[in-house]
C-alpha cells in the first residue's frame, strides 16, 4: 500500500491499496471541523488531499492564515505555557524545600501533598522534554521520527499524567480515610498511598508501553490511529476522576 506521507501540514497514515483515508483538517486551523481525504492508488502513491486545503480547511497560502502567522502563534504560545510551567516547577520546588527542611510539617497529611507536588514537577518536565525531543528540529518529517528517545518521551509525558490524577486520587482517599477510621493511626497507610500513586500508573505505563510495541509500533507513539490502545491510559484516568468525584463531596 502507501506508506506514510508527511505533507508539510499533517500526517497521513499507511493506507491500504484502494483505500480512502479521512482525516479532519490540522489543528491550527481550529475555526474548521472539515475533513480531508486522499486516496492511496493502485500505483503506489497518494491522490492529492480533496477537497483541498483551500476549501475544506479555509487555507490560503496568501492570506493572513498562512503556516508562518500559524508558525508565530504557537510560538508565542509556546513560550505562554513554557513561562507558566516554569514559574508553577520553581513554586513547587520552593515548596518542597520548605515541608523537607521543617519537621513541624513532618506529617502524613504533608507527605502525601509532597508527592503531589512531585508529580506536578514531573508533568512539567515532562512537557518540557517532550517539547525538546519532538519539536527541535522544526525540518523534522513527523511522519517518519520514530526514535527511541522521542518514544521514550512521550512515554514519561504519558506515565507524569498518570501519576498527577492518580495522587489528586490519593488526596480524596487519604482524607476519606480521616473520617472513617478517626481513631486508627494513618501512618501505617502512607507506604500503601506511596505504593498506589506511583506503583499503578507504572504498571498501566508497562502495559500500554507492550501494547504499542507489539500492536502500534508507529511514529513517536504520540498519534491516535488505534482508539482502543490509548484507552490504556484514558480508562485509568477516567476511573481516577469517577472515584474521585464520587469521594470529595462526602469529605
Amino acid at each position: 500500500g502507501c506508506a506514510r506521507d508527511w505533507d508539510g501540514l499533517t500526517c497521513w497514515p499507511r493506507a491500504t491499496f484502494g483505500e480512502v483515508v479521512k482525516i479532519p483538517c490540522p489543528r491550527f486551523f481550529e475555526e474548521f471541523t472539515s475533513f480531508l481525504q486522499r486516496n492511496c492508488t493502485q500505483e503506489e502513491y497518494w491522490s492529492e488531499p480533496f477537497p483541498p486545503y483551500t476549501i475544506a480547511c479555509g487555507f490560503d497560502e496568501g492570506s493572513s492564515k498562512g503556516p508562518e502567522d500559524q508558525k508565530s502563534y504557537y510560538s508565542a504560545f509556546w513560550r505562554v505555557y513554557t513561562a507558566g510551567y516554569a514559574a508553577s516547577v520553581t513554586s513547587l520546588i520552593t515548596a518542597l524545600i520548605v515541608f523537607a527542611a521543617f519537621r513541624k510539617f513532618h506529617c502524613t497529611r504533608n507527605y502525601i501533598h509532597m508527592h503531589l507536588f512531585v508529580s506536578f514537577i514531573l508533568r512539567a518536565v515532562a512537557v518540557f522534554t517532550k517539547d525538546a525531543v519532538l519539536f527541535a528540529d522544526e525540518t523534522m518529517d513527523h511522519c517518519l521520527m520514530s526514535t527511541v528517545a522521542c518514544k521514550a518521551a512521550v512515554t514519561f509525558f504519558q506515565f507524569s499524567i498518570l501519576a498527577n490524577f492518580f495522587w489528586l486520587l490519593i488526596e480524596g482517599i487519604y482524607l476519606q480515610t480521616l473520617l472513617l477510621l478517626t481513631f486508627v493511626s494513618n501512618k501505617k497507610f502512607v507506604w500503601w498511598f506511596i505504593f498506589t500513586g506511583w506503583g499503578a500508573p507504572t504498571a498501566v505505563m508497562f502495559a500500554w508501553v507492550l501494547t504499542r510495541i507489539h500492536q502500534q509500533n508507529t511514529g513517536c507513539w504520540d498519534d491516535d490511529e488505534n482508539g482502543v490502545v490509548l484507552w490504556i491510559i484514558k480508562g485509568p484516568i477516567l476511573l481516577t476522576v469517577l472515584v474521585s468525584v464520587s469521594i470529595f463531596p462526602r469529605v
